[in-house]
């Protein structure tokens, strides 16, 4: 058994608090086990210079940890964005794209920050899942104003980490789990079941494609889970 008794195939305890702040048009903040992620989307009304005149609108994410939402204190990025979270932006922007119909958005762009406030593993996972939460919520917003039509909703999208450690699949890696992993993987699915984004690399040892269709198995009942979650902060 894992820390808490957890089971292998088991998430940590998922929470998601909508509306969280007063002023951001769509906000969520995330619980996941010992991850804290504050979403907070915000609509402007304009795109990004190549994309004026398409009639498209644009969905992008931003990302970052603060200064103590690690066991040491994280720099700030004063001085230009690490590698790593230049990284996770791209992938937030990516996962949240997959679930908006632009050309229904119109000359529109919603920018998703995610601040983490308490790091554990799992921060991808929890900013996209939170992200979309975020997200939906500004776009009923724009719908509920007339602005925009239904159809602007995709699909929508979650993520969970998954990963090897000592020879076992495990789902949802806490800090300690991943920092030991022979590989370890953020996968992003929709609610159609389909891949969004598979990010994952051997870090001790390489891996088979048996152990590859075992860990999206179990990425795949994850995101179930987390999207149950989120259908029912969103319409409960």
């Amino acid at each position: 058994m894992r820390a808490a008794g957890r089971a292998d195939d088991a998430l940590r305890p998922v929470g998601i608090t909508p509306n969280y702040l007063d002023y951001a048009e769509g906000s969520a903040f995330v619980r996941w086990g010992k991850t804290w992620v504050l979403c907070a989307a915000t609509v402007k009304a304009a795109v990004p210079a190549w994309l004026e005149g398409r009639g498209s609108g644009w969905v992008t994410g931003e990302y970052a940890l603060l200064p103590r939402s690690t066991a040491t204190r994280t720099r700030r990025e004063t001085r230009g964005l690490s590698g790593r979270t230049q990284e996770i932006r791209r992938l937030i922007g990516r996962a949240l794209r997959s679930s908006v119909n632009l050309k229904a958005l119109g000359e529109r762009t919603i920018i998703v920050d995610c601040d983490v406030i308490q790091a554990d593993g799992g921060t991808r996972a929890a900013s996209i899942t939170g992200g979309f939460v975020a997200l939906a919520l500004a776009l009923r917003q724009l719908v509920d104003a007339g602005l925009v039509d239904q159809e602007v909703f995709g699909q929508p999208v979650a993520a969970v980490s998954v990963g090897l450690v000592d020879g076992k699949a495990l789902l949802d890696l806490c800090y300690e789990e991943d920092s030991q992993a022979e590989a370890d993987f953020s996968v992003v699915m929709n609610a159609a079941e389909e891949f969004v984004e598979i990010q994952g690399a051997a870090e001790r040892r390489p891996f088979t494609r048996d152990s590859l269709g075992e860990l999206l198995s179990l990425a795949q009942r994850g995101i179930r889970q987390v999207l149950g979650l989120q259908q029912r902060v969103l319409h409960g």
